[in-house]
């Protein structure tokens, strides 16, 4: 497939490395094709680069920070302002990449397109309001405060699910605070992540401060940990390689933030309108076909409305349509690879061998090899890998509860935390939920929860810190404090 002929700016699509204001060639004659996941034609070819060229990344990066970081707050945020703009004008030929190498219907490529604009905007502007602060002294004659510095070089490692957001989220707010990045995209989708570094380019960032290296995934990740330089990691994917991450980073004791496993709840209470709460259960278990940290995983739905709650989320299910991404008219595209495909045939099978009901999910309708049709199961129990698991998968679970703090229990059986979802118009029921959930997010009565403001993470197994909001450029700060005292006083502890 000729890709550059189907943009309006060829110069988005870019088949090397980006380090140091240059694109960068592998010098081992290693390569991977990347391939649109709905027809499996290969889209292009990236470099894997050598570990001295991750390396020298790094050094780009050292290089850059002495002047990023120097440049005054308003400077740093006229030039992501400039990023942002270049973003809103290209965001067609962004989005029509996306769909391309992730496989999600163009519209949602748009949507994902402002999405991950808006978090460089947001943070050009917050950049300026890291404030420190002035301490009552307990001293005689000193003045006590804090200031806020930026922490240094940041590793981002990003998923292939939202291959630009996930990338503007965290480096827009290390390059807000002062912070260059290096950006390793996943190898599933490299061309969002290379192009984001073509309009940063022309947005004037300076080189190092936006750097991309593509590579072997533990290869990569496992220099980036080691290396003392890099002061933080911000890794978005699974627990598991999250854990591993986090023990990579040990010996340097790096600033590490994560974004890890969802499997979030759908809860809905006896009072609501089985078919509008099913509906938007749809909405919510079906976006990115599934393939998402926020995807309702596990719908819990009290026993007086279940039956009619199923029936109306048939028929809502079936309404969707399931196709490549680039027509018209398509809900859901396919999914990653084949594996995933694999993976996901696996859970229904495990379910329905422990005793589910398959209600909708005839896969003999499946439009191609990775593709997977939009499954409803009924009986979903604590055994089957539907609850034990996140999916990643458009597969839908119901279970049946009797009282709020049975679906309090069975909501927080799991060693996840990211998100959950409450539909009820009981004030006391929400109010009941919200605090007993432990969940880092809780949306009442809407799908839509994330955005620039909102301060993006989870607890247990879900991840550590936060993205997005006030706090996320605190991922990427340091707090120094200061005692200014009297010239000729007498010094104490």
């Amino acid at each position: 497939m000729n890709l550059s002929s189907k943009l309006s700016d060829p110069r988005l699509f870019r088949q090397h490395a980006y380090v140091d204001g240059k694109w960068t060639h592998g010098e081992g004659g290693r390569e991977e094709a990347v391939f649109d996941p709905a027809t499996g034609d290969a889209l292009g070819y990236i470099p894997w680069l050598e570990p001295h060229q991750i390396r020298a990344a790094v050094d780009a990066a050292e290089a850059a920070f002495v002047h990023w970081r120097a440049l005054r707050a308003d400077e740093r945020c006229e030039r992501l302002l400039a990023w942002y703009d270049l973003l809103q004008a290209n965001r067609e030929d962004l989005a029509i990449l996306m769909t391309l190498e992730q496989g999600k219907p163009l519209p949602d490529a748009r949507g994902e397109v402002e999405y991950g604009a808006s978090f460089v905007r947001w943070f050009a502007e917050e950049g300026k309001r890291t404030f420190g602060e002035t301490i009552p002294s307990h001293i005689p004659n000193a003045a006590l405060g804090t200031l806020k510095e930026p922490v240094g070089i940041a590793a981002l490692i990003t998923p292939w699910n939202f291959p630009l957001a996930m990338i503007t989220r965290k480096a827009a707010a290390a390059m807000a605070a002062g912070c260059p990045v290096i950006v390793k995209p996943a190898g599933e989708t490299p061309f969002s992540a290379l192009a984001l570094a073509e309009l940063a380019e022309r947005a004037g960032i300076p080189p190092g401060v936006f750097n991309v290296v593509l590579g072997e995934p533990a290869e990569v990740s496992q220099l980036l940990c080691a290396e003392p330089r890099v002061k933080a990691l911000s890794f978005t994917g699974s627990t598991r390689v999250g854990r591993l991450l986090l023990e990579q980073c040990a010996n340097t004791v790096k600033r590490v933030s994560l974004e890890l496993g969802g499997d979030a709840p759908f809860i809905v209470g006896p009072d609501m309108d089985p078919r509008e709460a099913a509906f938007a259960a749809v909405s919510a278990k079906f976006q990115t076909s599934g393939q998402d940290c926020l995807a309702a995983d596990r719908i819990l739905v009290h026993e007086s409305i279940h039956d009619e709650f199923v029936e109306h989320f048939a028929e809502r299910m079936s309404a969707l349509t399931v196709g490549n991404g680039m027509e018209s008219e398509v809900d859901m595209g396919p999914l990653i690879h084949a594996q995933a495909v694999g993976k996901a045939a696996g859970i229904v099978d495990d379910a329905i061998s422990k005793g589910a009901t398959l209600v909708a999910g005839d896969q003999s309708q499946a439009p191609g090899e990775n593709f997977f049709m939009p499954v409803l199961l009924t009986g979903l129990t604590r055994d089957m890998r539907l609850w034990q698991e996140e999916s990643f998968a458009p597969i839908a679970g119901v279970m049946a509860y009797a009282d709020d703090d049975e679906a309090i229990a069975l909501a927080n059986d799991t060693e996840y935390g990211l998100a959950a979802y409450v539909y009820t118009h009981d004030i006391r029921r929400i109010w009941k939920l919200l605090r007993a959930l432990e969940f880092g997010m809780v949306s009442v009565n809407s799908v839509k929860m994330t955005g620039p403001p909102v301060p993006f993470g989870g607890v247990k197994q879900s991840g550590l810190g936060r993205e997005g909001g006030i706090t996320g450029i605190d991922e990427f700060l340091e707090t120094k404090y200061y005692c200014l005292g009297a010239l000729g006083s007498v010094s104490g502890s």
